[in-house]
Formats: C-alpha cells, structure tokens, sequence
C-alpha cells in the first residue's frame, strides 16, 4: 500500500472561516483520508493555522490583545469548529510554532547560500501618522486592474491578480486610514524566482498532467507571465525572524518573513511538531526528506492560493538544492458563493463554519457540501437547494430507508436479522448493481472527483429504495414470511454497507448506522465491489437495534428561519 501525505490550504488565524473555505480546502482533504485509511494506506493528514502576517497584527489590535495571545485562542477556536465537523487530521499545528521557525531560517538560509537570495533597497510606503513603514496588507486601496476599491497591499481579493502597495490607487493606511504616506527607501530580502523560472517550468511539465485544469492553467498562466523577484520580509512585529547570524543588519531592524514564504513550509513545520509529540514513533523526515517514491503527496486548496503551491513555494523548495518533498497532485477548487454573491462576516451574509454546527449536525454540511463541491466552477450555496437535498438524499433516500427497514423488521420479526429464504434472482441483480456502482464510486474517489463519488453514493442508497420497493415485504409478509425475512436481511446488509462506504462523507451517521448490529467481529474497514455483491456480511440471528432518527426532515418554517437569519438571496 502506498503512504500518502495529505494537507489543505491553511486556514489563516484571523476569525472562524466560512462554508466557502471549508469545502475549497479541509473538508475534501479529509475525506480523500477517511477513505485511504478504509482501503488500507498509510496516511499522514496535516493542516495549521497560518498565523503570520498583518491581518493578525491588525485583528489582535482590534481586540486589545497581543498577537500571541490572539493567536492561541483563534487557533483553539479554530480547532474546536474542525473537531465539529469531524475532520481528522493526525496533527494540526500553528504556524508560529519553534518547529516552523527552524526550518523557514534553514530554508532562508540555504537559497542565500545556493544564490537565490539577496538584499535589495527598495521604495516602501511610509506612514508618519503611524510612525512605521506599512507592509503590504497594512495598504488598501483601489485595484489599479479591476477597480476593486477594498484591495490589499498583496493582492486584490476580487480579481486575484498579485500587488505591491505602491500599486494601488489612492492608498490609504490600514492602521489609521490616513492617506498622508509617503514612499521612503528600506531594505528587504528578495526571493530570486526569475533565476529559478525554468526549473519550475520543467517541474509543473513533469507533474500538471496528474492536476486537475484548474490547477495547471492557473500555474501556466504565472508562468507564461513571467515570474519575478520577490520580497520576502516584511517590517512586522510578529513573524518569523530574519535569522541574525545571516543578515544582522536585518535582525537589528526587526525584519521578519513574508508569510507567504513561512506558511507553506509550515506543511513541513507541522510534520515536525507531530513527530515531536513522539520522536520514537514517529519521523517526519520520513515523510519529507529524501523520501522514497511511495510517499504521494496530494493538496487541497482554492484557486486563490494555487499560484502559491504551483509556482512559489516549488520554486523555494526547488532553491534550497535539498531533496525535500514536492506535491504531486494539487486538487484545486473554484468558489462557493452565498446566492451568487460572497460571504461576508462584516455585511453577515452567508454561513460561517461555527453557525453552521448550530444549526445542524455536521454529517447534514458535510454531504452538501462535497455533494456540490465548486470543481468545474464556482458553485453557489443556497437554503432552498440545501433543504431540498438534506431532505431527498439524506432523509428520504438513506435515512428513511434506515428506519423503515429495521422499524418493520423489528416489528414483524423481533430484534434479530430474520433468515428467510435462499437469495434469489432478484437479490443477484442487486448484488450487480451494488458492485456496479461501487465500483464507480471508488473510481471517482481515487480521481479526487467529489461530486460524481457523491452521485455514485447516492445511487448506491437509491438502489437500496429501488429492491425494497420491488420486493415489498410489507406485502410480501401477508403470503410467504420467508420472502419477506430474505427482503429484510438483504436490506440490512445494505445498511452495513452504506454505514462502511458511507464514512469519508458521514462519519457520524455512519457510526450511528454500523453500530445498529451487534456484530461480534464488525472490523471490516471497506468492501470491495466484488465482497459488496453478495451481501452477506450480516449474518440471520445477529441483534440489531433501530437508531434514532439520522437525519430529520427540514420543514419550510425551518427554511424561512435560516433566510431570516443569515440573508437570503443577493441585493
């Protein structure tokens, strides 16, 4: 079996991420793990908040904190929402951490050593009403590509396309708002990307067939545009130090990462922290460096953050002249809209991860949201779609069909699987079905292809309906029991089916489901299409016992709550 290393964008520290965010990076990384563990791999899924940077500065200001501080307790919140909606990553980590710190200076210090770094002065906005230089997301202005007159000093959120400060269009500063700046010269570290531009170019030829087109288009365009020298430090008090026995003349000054540098190495970063918790068991180096061709490292992330793993962060890797790992599968998302418009915390339109569980239980956003997963473009979410497809997929085609089996079975037959007749020609053309279709599912599963995996798991439990409405053991029972008990066993084993595959999307709800039967060795961690056309995994005589209700029917009233609350359709 292979080893796959997995991680997902990290999520930035500054406030709870919304629906958008979750399903364009964490949410699909883990249930592409959920479903490696079941099929036997070993599997390392890592994530971390990304706490560097000025929104940290600007939001720990805000609320009176210092930054430290600020960032403990969002990385605590942070975690408590993803621990909600059941992602299981083996470490999540901080970017802050001792761990991430060692091994962007050795990074730094490697590309200065190998000619990829240099000091350069360059002209920087200067605020004296602030009294500070203003890094990059300490400037706002007017988008001078797209008019967007809320971007940053980094880039511009609406079109995406990479900023200076000095680009903007009548600048104002983030701290103060004033628009007294000023342009003075200072000094920064440069990372030389266009010295590296080809060696990037022949790694993106030998990987982008393995990407989906989002990715490698994405990729080739900055590429085809040219890549540039970048700064990468910034005049912060929180980051990672320039490290003093490199440039100590930068030290002295204060001079920290740009956080786009540090926080894709805190990929590394966080291994390093999860290997630490138990260096006898675990080595992350194993994983990282110098690793053999059985490592497959895949990564999920939207579009906005694509350029960064496709082109900057290899080129940095690439750099270092060190055989650390590269991704070889760069699963990319477009965007989840709110009724076409964007989620917004400070207009409150949309649904934010830590609302969303107190709404509804996770399994109910974890199915919509892979179900609907914005892959071939940006997909919008709203409560009208939503209602209806908890209440078809997930309450009348598997939870009901849950119930109405066990509920009957119990009644008629008592609280064990009835034995009933031999499996007839009828429960051999399910049999196919089942394998037929789970055999597609697993296909869409190894291609990172979520919504066709979903489709072919809604299927699955469709055709679970499909026998038991042919078969109607409700009539069936009036003339011939056996009939009816072979009806009921089948479908039982149906459940434990769904309950196993069912896991990567609803792992509560499939707990919930496999934990129906008293099995007394139920170690079966995936079936096969071919183990999955036989259905005889649940035995007649094994206790069952019927489960509350998984997922509840949402009524209209509950509809028109949910608009109230978080907005309905766009202005």
């Amino acid at each position: 079996m292979a080893r796959h290393l997995i991680t997902s964008a990290l999520p930035y520290i500054n406030g709870i991420k919304h629906l958008g965010n979750m399903v364009g990076s964490m949410l699909p990384a883990d249930v592409y793990s959920r479903y490696l563990r079941q099929r036997g791999h070993d599997v390392l899924y890592i994530c971390a908040t990304d706490e560097h940077g000025t929104p940290a500065e600007l939001a720990a200001k805000e609320l009176g904190l210092p930054v430290d501080e600020f960032c403990a307790q969002a990385h605590d919140a942070q975690k408590a929402v993803y621990d909600g909606f059941a992602l299981a990553f083996d470490y999540f980590g901080r970017s802050s951490s001792e761990q991430n710190v060692e091994i962007t200076q050795h990074f730094a210090r490697k590309l200065k050593e190998n000619g990829f770094i240099e000091e350069r002065a360059i002209r920087q906005v200067y605020s004296p009403t602030d009294g500070r230089f203003l890094p990059d997301r300490y400037v706002e202005g007017t988008c001078p590509h797209c008019g967007y007159d809320k971007a940053r000093g980094d880039q511009c959120e609406n079109c995406t396309r990479v900023l200076d400060p000095t680009d903007l269009i009548e600048p104002r500063s983030a701290i103060s708002g004033s628009t007294d700046l000023e342009v003075r010269e200072t000094k920064h570290l440069f990372l030389l990307q266009s010295k590296l531009q080809h060696e990037v170019e022949a790694w993106v030829a030998a990987h982008e067939h393995q990407w989906p087109q989002l990715a490698s288009s994405i990729a080739r365009k900055w590429l085809t545009e040219g890549l540039h020298d970048r700064a990468i430090t910034r005049d912060l008090d929180w980051g990672v130090p320039v490290p003093a026995d490199t440039w100590p003349e930068l030290a002295a000054e204060g001079k920290v990462f740009y956080v786009w540098f540090d926080a894709p190495i805190e990929y590394i970063g966080a291994t390093k922290e999860w290997s630490d918790q138990d260096p006898e068991n675990r080595d992350w180096k194993s994983w990282w460096f110098d690793v053999d061709t059985d490592v497959r490292y895949t990564e999920f992330m939207a579009k906005d953050n694509v350029p960064f793993h496709t082109v900057m962060f290899p080129a940095t890797e690439l750099g270092v002249r060190e055989p650390w790992k590269k991704v070889d599968v760069v699963k990319a998302f477009n965007w989840l809209t709110y009724y076409g418009g964007k989620f917004s915390t400070s207009q409150k339109r949309g649904v934010f991860t830590d609302q969303a569980l107190e709404v509804l239980p996770a399994d109910y956003w974890r199915y919509f949201l892979i179900a609907n997963a914005p892959e071939s473009d940006d997909s919008s979410f709203t409560w009208e779609h939503f209602t209806a497809t908890v209440n078809k997929d997930l309450a009348d085609t598997l939870g009901n069909f849950v119930n109405r089996v066990l509920s009957f079975s119990r009644k008629r037959f008592g609280d064990a699987v009835p034995a009933g007749a031999a499996a007839g020609e009828a429960e051999a053309k399910l049999g196919e079905e089942i394998a037929r279709l789970l055999a597609e599912y697993e296909e869409h599963m190894e291609a990172l292809q979520f919504r066709k995996a979903a489709a072919a798991l809604r299927a699955l439990w469709s055709a679970g309906n499909s026998y038991l409405e042919e078969k109607a053991p409700w009539l069936e029972i009036k003339t011939d029991q056996e009939a009816a008990a072979l009806t009921l066993r089948t479908a039982m084993n149906l459940i434990h089916l769904y309950a196993v595959v069912s896991e990567p999307f609803i792992p509560t709800s499939s707990a919930a489901m496999r934990g129906a039967f008293a099995l007394e060795n139920d170690t079966a961690t995936w079936v096969t299409p071919e183990q999955a056309r036989y259905l005889t995994s649940i035995p007649a005589g094994t206790p069952f016992t019927v489960p509350p209700v998984l997922f509840a029917k949402l009524t209209d009233d509950d509809l028109d709550t949910y608009k109230e609350r978080f907005g309905g359709e766009a202005a």
